[in-house]
Order: C-alpha cells, then structure tokens, then sequence
C-alpha cells in the first residue's frame, strides 16, 4: 500500500511538471533544461553517497538505467514540441500497456484492465482531437517503448543487495554529463528567480524524489503494477491544471477520469492476486 501511494505521489509530481518544463524551454532551450535539471539533481544526490560502498556491477546497472531514463526524457521532450499535447498524451499512455507485454506472464484481464485505463487517456486528452501523425509522434511512441524497457529492467537487473540510492545517483550522474555535453556551453542568462525555481522544482521533485521513489517501488512490486499506477500522470496533470490554471472539467475528460481509476483499480486488484495466489497456494 505505501509504495502504491508513493507512485500515485510520483505520477501527481509528473503530472504537475508539464507547465514549468514548458515555460523552461521556451526560455532555453531543451538541452539546457534537461542538463540544468540533471545537474542539479546530481549535486543533491551525491551527499547521499558518503559512507557509502558501490559494487561495480550496481554501478554498472545504474550506468545502464541512467542511460534508458535520459533517453526517455530526450524522446519526450522533443517529441512534445513537435506534436499536440493530444498525441503525446494518448502515445506515451500506452506504456500502461507495453509494460506488462515486456514482463510477461500476467493474465489476460490484467491487459483488459491496462486498456480501460489507457482508454481513459485518450478519452481524457482527446478534447482539442488528434492531429495528423507527425515525426513527434513517432519520437512519444518510441519513449513508450523505451520507458516501458527501462521500468522492466529496472526490476529485473536491481538485486536485492543492490543500493536504491546509489543506483539513482549513478542515473543522474549519466543524465548530468550527457546533456551537459549536449548542452554546451550552458546559457542562463534569460533565467530569473522564477525559472530557478522551475529548475529546482523538476530536478529535485520530479528527478530526485520521483526517481528514487520510482525504483524503490518497482523493486517491491511488478513492472506492469507500477507503470499501471504512473499511467495516472495525465489525470493528475488535468486536476492540476482545473484547480491552480482555472480550466474546465469537460464530460469527456470526466469520463476518462472514471476510466483510468476504474482501470487502474481492477488491474491492481488482478496483479495482486495473480503475485500473491502462488504464495497462499503454497502455504496451505
């Protein structure tokens, strides 16, 4: 139950982000945002690191997540801008369902329950309606696939011996060096108080916080449990948006709201059962 809540955070924090990564970019550029916000997140987490002993392969696995986790971000963000908000929304909504294809395994109303909710997005985001397939919608459909990788081997190849915090460092460390060196030479001069503010606020709460909690969580539940309870970023974004921007709440995109809950519900109920029957089997 905590880590369900603290994915739900993370999706909330995600869900907010959209405004001050946009406002960001418009002001510097994409590289610049994402090197500024690895950058930061970096001189946050290596305090974290003191006392501590990494093993090469944890290292090496955090090389590995960090380089998955940057190339999400990239497809994203330029994806984004190259498309509508719509066809980014619906696209990188199908993580809900690449995730538990990737893993493997699970019943087949756990994929129903995943296509309710995914459903729920495309109702949720379709107001404005699709436009004409673009090369951004081929980037947001290649981050689908690559965040749904990243969210399986995150679980798979982080052994239980293995440091959440030194696994999340060495992602930032990767994050920060890769677009800095794209980035190059950093400009900040347009930045005022505000937008330090949008940088702190995406490296520490939608970098730091979001991706320790994200790996944390995974490690103690399912892929596909854990993509189904990120997939709710884009209800959240929208409360957001009604409750600080004054935007309205259309039927349509009320009844996608009740979509991806119900869906979301229904598939946490089916992924649990089908984890904990082995275990009850076993035990009686």
């Amino acid at each position: 139950m905590t880590g369900d809540l603290l994915l739900l955070a993370v999706a909330a924090v995600w869900g907010s982000s959209y405004l001050a990564a946009k406002t960001l970019a418009a002001v510097t550029g994409v590289l610049v945002v994402l090197a500024l916000r690895y950058l930061v997140s970096m001189l946050a987490m290596l305090p974290m690191m003191i006392g501590r002993r990494p093993q090469r392969r944890e290292l090496a696995v955090g090389v590995l997540l960090g380089c998955t986790q940057a190339s999400v971000l990239v497809l994203e963000t330029y994806g984004v801008s190259m498309t509508s908000a719509t066809n980014a929304g619906v696209l990188i909504s199908l993580t809900i369902l690449l995730t538990p294809v990737m893993q493997g395994g699970l019943p087949g109303r756990f994929l129903l329950a995943a296509s309710v909710a995914t459903l729920g997005v495309v109702l949720l985001v379709a107001g404005p309606g699709l436009r004409t397939p673009s090369a951004g919608d081929l980037l947001m459909l290649a981050a689908a696939v690559v965040r749904a990788a990243h969210v399986n081997l995150s679980a798979r190849l982080a052994r239980p011996s293995f440091d959440t915090v030194t696994l999340t460092t060495a992602q930032t460390v990767v994050g920060a060096f890769v677009f800095t060196a794209a980035a190059w030479p950093l400009t900040t001069d347009g930045l005022g108080a505000g937008e330090w503010l949008g940088v702190l606020y995406l490296a520490l709460g939608c970098s730091v916080f979001a991706f320790l909690v994200q790996l944390w969580a995974i490690r103690r539940t399912s892929p596909a449990r854990a993509s189904l309870l990120l997939g709710t970023e884009p209800v959240w974004a929208v409360l957001i948006g009604i409750g600080l921007g004054g935007e309205h709440l259309t039927v349509l995109a009320g009844v996608g709201i009740a979509l991806v809950l119900a869906g979301t519900y229904w598939g946490q109920r089916v992924e649990r059962h089908h984890r904990t029957a082995p275990l009850a089997a076993a035990t009686a």
